[in-house]
């Protein structure tokens, strides 16, 4: 295929995964896809480690990375702000929400809750705009192709560094305004992200979204935007290129795969849910995101929650938490279970097993020519 997605990231086929977990990026770009790893959570040795042991196993593919500098968050203005600083902000009385929580569905709170700070309590919040530049500098140190931000426009510093190294600078939008923005601070991909989508998203659909954004910036520049949103197969790849988008960006789908980061707990929740099983809530991180809804979920919800936390205090009380129960689960704890979750699409409702990360590749390649085999059969009748 040509479209200006596979010339600028050097693929045949625009099906962009991201994903958390290395061994789901080698698989996609060895299959032809192309691989995005999401760095934030990873210290910048992390992150090196991570990246050398893609480079030994993508076979020369392409690969990129996706960081998170948000541009309203709660520190944006703070000069080296530590987790443990952080944590100390956490109000007693959302520890002791989360510590009931836990307590209801057999769950030993994680020392960590007690104490705050979930990771080093001297390391530098990974969502200040230093932390995440560094990031980028360990990464510009491997051969990647491609750095994306989310919830934001990107600092002119991750600009300036990405194109210094001829590498594009994807962002991620969830309305047309947003992306008018991004063009005009000089992004060379919109990554168009309807609120089906997991993890943080808005609330326009997919559908709506894509030829807004394309006819909003069309007067602007000529920028190749990547339909993102609840697209978990072939099908609706070739539908969202019909739209006019240059390719996809996709995450849930590598969620159910054998190489994925999640627990096969979350993996069976997965395949039993419908896409009416998730919820856009601020429960996880601070700022609305779409995850599977659980006990979690609910009790945040519920008349005696606290309310959430803002960005990033929020993310330092729950992912303690969660992990605890995670583990309780995977011990057998069947009331655990009820509090696993994850973030996770609409499109969950489409997933009915675990596959290969190439085997998905493999249906998405096939399943689109199906389509146009389709729409090209329609005109010749």
């Amino acid at each position: 295929m040509k479209t200006p997605i596979c010339e600028m990231l050097g693929i045949d086929f625009p099906l962009v995964a991201f994903s958390h977990c290395r061994d789901v990026i080698a698989a996609v770009s060895r299959a032809g896809g192309f691989g995005v790893l999401g760095a934030t959570a990873f210290t910048p040795d992390q992150l090196e480690l991570e990246m050398k042991w893609i480079d030994e196993h993508i076979e020369g593919r392409p690969y990129g990375i996706d960081v998170l500098i948000p541009e309203n968050v709660s520190i944006k203005e703070e000069k080296g702000v530590t987790v443990g600083a952080l944590a100390e902000r956490i109000p007693q009385t959302h520890k002791d929400f989360v510590r009931g929580l836990l307590a209801k569905h057999g769950v030993e709170p994680p020392r960590q809750l007690e104490s705050g700070p979930f990771g080093h309590p001297d390391a530098p919040s990974s969502l200040q705009r230093d932390a995440a530049l560094h990031l980028l500098e360990v990464a510009f140190h491997h051969p990647i192709k491609l750095i994306a931000n989310a919830l934001g426009v990107p600092p002119q510093a991750m600009l300036d560094m990405g194109h210094a190294h001829n590498v594009p600078v994807a962002a991620l939008v969830g309305s047309k305004a947003h992306a008018v923005r991004q063009v005009q601070a000089g992004v060379d991909i919109i990554v168009a992200q309807g609120g089906e989508a997991g993890g943080h998203t808005g609330e326009v659909s997919t559908l709506v979204l894509i030829p807004e954004v394309l006819r909003a910036i069309k007067p602007l520049r000529n920028v190749p935007v990547l339909a993102a949103g609840g697209i978990m197969t072939g099908r609706q790849m070739a539908a969202c290129m019909t739209l006019g988008a240059a390719g996809v960006w996709t995450g849930s789908v590598w969620l159910a795969t054998t190489e994925s980061e999640t627990s096969e707990i979350f993996r069976q929740k997965m395949i039993a849910a419908t896409s009416r099983d998730t919820v856009r809530s601020k429960c996880r991180t601070g700022k609305y995101s779409r995850q599977l809804r659980s006990a979690w979920t609910d009790a945040w919800e519920g008349a005696d929650s606290p309310g959430p936390l803002p960005m990033p205090l929020q993310s330092l009380i729950s992912e303690p938490a969660l992990h605890a129960a995670q583990r309780a689960a995977e011990r057998g704890n069947e009331n655990a279970r009820e509090l696993v979750s994850y973030f996770v699409g609409q499109g969950v409702g489409l997933v009915d097993s675990v596959k290969s990360s190439r085997a998905v590749v493999r249906e998405f390649m096939e399943e689109f020519a199906e389509a146009l085999a389709d729409i090209q059969a329609l005109e010749n009748e």
